[in-house]
């Protein structure tokens, strides 16, 4: 807030006593720069709630505000994220699309491509195993099973059982 606006909350009589020099000026200028770096924080506070633009300490926080949690979920808060925090920015942006489409196969492929950065994920649904989905994990994203596993049980339908199968390199 600059010291004029500040000076204009004041009552009449000290409005005229604020003066170049005067105490009261003084204060009103310590006033001003006190508030400066609030003022600068307020101004660009929706960057705090970009995926894109927030700090990465935020990014971790965002991801249980939109329900993506179960991807960095884990039991001690010293453990090292599982993603990096490129990959979570991009789950948070794709929040709304993924809550549309959680449950469905579609979802699960795009969430699993989201968070590990790979496509080539399938989902089948075996006509004879009603409730069963199988997750055909692209041989690359070997080094992200435990990522991969953790999503797509969040991400299935409750009903459903699920096999994770590693398909093999080819050569």
């Amino acid at each position: 807030m600059r010291r004029s606006a500040i000076e204009r909350l004041l009552p009449a009589a000290y409005q005229r006593a604020c003066v170049p020099g005067s105490v009261l000026w003084t204060l009103l200028d310590v006033m001003e720069a006190l508030h400066a770096p609030d003022e600068a924080i307020l101004a660009e506070v929706d960057a705090l709630f970009d995926p894109y633009r927030a700090p990465d300490g935020l990014v971790v926080r965002l991801t249980r505000w939109v329900a993506m949690d179960h991807v960095v979920a884990s039991p001690r808060p010293d453990t090292p994220l599982p993603l990096p925090v490129g990959r979570l920015r991009d789950l948070v942006a794709n929040a709304a699309l993924l809550a549309r489409w959680r449950g469905t196969p579609y979802g699960i492929r795009r969430a699993l491509e989201l968070a590990t950065g790979m496509s080539g994920f399938a989902i089948d649904e075996p006509a004879e195993q009603p409730f069963h989905v199988v997750v055909r994990v692209p041989a690359s994203a070997a080094g992200q099973l435990a990522v991969i596993t953790r999503i797509v049980e969040a991400e299935k339908p409750a009903s459903t059982t699920v096999e994770i199968v590693l398909e093999e390199e080819s050569s």
